[in-house]
């Protein structure tokens, strides 16, 4: 961390002890708040003519998706629009269209009995074929990867003859992402492709693709963020000016500008609601991260209609940030036992007992969850905070579990680790409180679907806690905190640091892989709140990929609000 550590001495009340040395950080802190406290939204009839624009490029977006037949000499284009439509970032708008599409597709390769000729023919190339099964996995069709083997030699090795083309290759990349457990071709698909196009970027400098498959080999695109991997592809899409369609590109800018003004006015409102707590002066030793955390609810759902679901996950997140400071550095294990009493009575009467700084931060919970309840209580959605409170309580009680553990320097099994850091990861509440917010599609049903642990919620809680202890672990340990699953396993196996991360590693790529085959397989819940956990995983691993982005407020997450939420795209 680039701030210099701290040890703090601080009265406390309510306490026999009279000081207390606190190891706090110089938690590094961007002002964003003045980019969006005073934001003044369009006027009326700007934003009408706006939406109007933006209404008719959707009916020729529309006709021209319609317009595609199935015949083999048209899929290729057919693909080849469905993927700029759902990569420049317009495609929810299209949902019912392209999904007919695909099914289409699907049926006619793999259904149809046409897959045998397709395996064997030369009719399409590496580049459709990859397209092909990566639209189709990505929108949730199991389809088989027999179709890769004709790119392989005799040796089953992939042919050498395919190094030299840039494009079949990117394609091919993308699509092994979307591997399940079982599928070797697509692991070796992964390795082959990735060298060499590593290996050919530098000599890309004249080709149009050059700057795609830089960007591909730093962020994939089944892992990135919606938004982000938007703004990105409207630039590529842009320089491609003999292929591109204008009409599909215009809609992409107006589209993403549009929905950045909605952001904006949204982060306009957080921001107020978040000074006037006025956390930031009054617990000045936690990280301030309120529009940091609105980044990560828009990672989760952009779409302007889940405005309350980003609102509530939001400050949910930024307030847990506050919690989570007083359990790891802050607070001494004699305030943490009370307060954890506290929040699982979730009784504002309790706060009298607390320390002042923690009545502060007790009371910003209860006062908020109340807010929304009230909200949802008009209509008859009020039981979910219940289930946001008790995910709350899991949470905490974790905590406590991590400073007892730290208080005694106990260094615990991989297996109680996991136990508890995949409840202190944060993930199966913030999930949880993600679907507070929503419309009908949410039912008790819903959260008691979660209760049980699913592989998907679990898969993306691994993935946030291994990720985060690979990049943080040297920082939490030079500050004072609890072991990290880095240290519980060289402990308990005797290994090296580097083979732990290595370990770590293959785990974060297996969890991928539970979560890709949880899309394709799983009934139990609407698709869309699937997708809201991966997306979850997608925050961690574009913000933790080389470091903590969220805490150091390092580049990614710098780049990345300056891009949704700040520069519009130039018209």
């Amino acid at each position: 961390m680039s701030g210099q550590l701290l040890s703090a001495a601080a009265p406390f009340r309510n306490s026999n002890i009279s000081h207390v040395v606190r190891h706090t950080a110089n938690y590094p802190q961007i002002k964003w708040e003045d980019h969006f406290i005073n934001y003044i939204t369009p006027d009326q009839e700007t934003h009408s003519q706006r939406v109007g624009e933006i209404e008719e490029l959707k009916e020729e977006v529309r006709r021209k998706l319609l317009g595609f037949t199935t015949k083999p000499d048209i899929v290729p284009e057919q693909l080849t629009y469905i993927d700029a439509v759902q990569r420049l970032g317009v495609g929810y708008h299209f949902q019912n269209e392209i999904g007919q599409a695909l099914q289409q597709v699907f049926a006619s390769t793999y259904i149809d009995h046409e897959l045998e000729h397709d395996i064997h023919s030369q009719h399409h190339n590496l580049y459709i074929v990859a397209l092909r099964f990566r639209l189709l996995r990505q929108n949730g069709m199991n389809v088989s990867t027999e179709v890769f083997n004709k790119f392989k030699d005799d040796n089953g090795k992939f042919k050498e003859s395919l190094i030299d083309d840039a494009r079949g290759l990117l394609a091919l990349y993308d699509a092994a992402h979307f591997g399940i457990h079982g599928e070797d071709i697509l692991d070796e698909a992964l390795d082959f492709t990735r060298t060499h196009l590593e290996s050919m970027v530098n000599h890309l400098s004249n080709n149009p693709l050059a700057e795609q498959v830089s960007h591909t080999l730093n962020q994939s695109l089944l892992k990135g963020l919606l938004r982000l991997e938007a703004w990105h592809y409207i630039s590529v899409y842009d320089q491609e000016h003999q292929s591109h369609d204008k009409t599909l590109l215009k809609l992409a800018k107006l589209d993403y500008n549009l929905i950045q003004s909605i952001h904006k006015k949204e982060l306009r409102d957080i921001v107020r609601y978040w000074k006037d707590l006025d956390l930031t002066t009054k617990l000045p030793f936690a990280r301030d991260r309120v529009v940091e955390c609105f980044y990560w609810s828009v990672g989760v759902y952009f779409e302007p209609q889940y405005w309350l679901a980003r609102k509530f996950l939001t400050i949910v997140v930024a307030i847990t940030t506050y919690i989570d400071d007083v359990y790891d550095a802050y607070g001494t294990l004699e305030e943490l036992k009370p307060f954890t009493e506290a929040i699982l009575r979730w009784d504002k009467s309790c706060k009298d007992q607390l320390p002042e700084y923690m009545q502060i931060c007790y009371e910003a919970p209860l006062n908020f969850f109340g807010e929304i309840e009230q909200e949802l209580e008009k209509e008859g959605r009020s039981y979910r905070i219940d289930y946001a409170k008790e995910a709350m309580k899991t949470l905490v009680r974790g905590y406590l579990q991590e400073a007892e553990w730290f208080n005694a320097n106990y260094i615990p099994t991989m297996e109680e680790h996991t136990k508890v850091s995949l409840v202190t990861c944060t993930y199966p509440m913030l999930v949880a409180d993600s679907f507070v917010g929503l419309d009908d599609i949410i039912t008790r049903d819903t959260f008691e679907w979660l209760l049980s642990d699913p592989k998907i919620l679990r898969a993306s809680s691994v993935i946030t806690r291994l990720m985060d202890d690979i990049v943080g672990h040297q920082f939490e340990q030079e500050r004072g905190h609890v072991a990290s699953g880095i240290e519980c396993y060289m402990k308990q196996y005797g290994v090296s640091e580097e083979e732990v991360v290595a370990v770590f590693n293959k785990q974060v790529v297996n969890a991928w892989k539970d979560i890709n085959e949880e899309l394709l397989k799983c009934n139990d819940v609407p698709k869309f709140l699937l997708l809201c956990i991966q997306n979850f995983a997608r925050v961690m691993d574009v913000l933790y990929k080389v470091e903590d982005s969220f805490t150091l407020l390092r580049k990614p997450i710098v780049d990345g609000i300056t891009s949704l939420f700040i520069n519009p795209i130039p018209m």
